[in-house]
């Protein structure tokens, strides 16, 4: 038996952002006048499905989120959601560890010499 994910575990935020983009997927639905009959049909799912996307379910999978943004047309976003380049924490952090300076390579030492004295 799976876990079921409930949206009372999850911040405030991530709840907002998931009914948000429930919302959203709704109305694209209806600006393109697709019925839910014929939406759940296309993306292989239940009605009940839907439904739940539509709310911002979390506990619907990002599987069936990606689908119905596909059948939307609207999936060539989901790659850019992390995307590193908007990453503005990330890239931030990386510019913080970068070497203060760079030394340039040295002559190799060869082998049997020894400053210290050959012994």
């Amino acid at each position: 038996m799976g876990i079921r994910l409930t949206s009372a575990g999850l911040p405030l935020p991530v709840r907002r952002t998931l009914r948000k983009l429930g919302g959203d997927i709704r109305d694209a639905r209806l600006r393109r006048r697709i019925p839910t009959k014929i939406m759940a049909e296309r993306a292989s799912i239940s009605r009940t499905t839907l439904n739940k996307v539509e709310k911002g379910d979390p506990g619907v999978s990002i599987g069936i989120y990606s689908t119905v943004l596909f059948v939307l047309g609207l999936h060539d976003r989901l790659a850019d959601l992390a995307d590193i380049r908007t990453d503005t924490v990330g890239l931030e952090l990386e510019e913080e560890n970068l070497p203060q300076r760079i030394r340039r390579p040295g002559k190799s030492k060869t082998p049997g010499t020894n400053k210290k004295g050959d012994a």
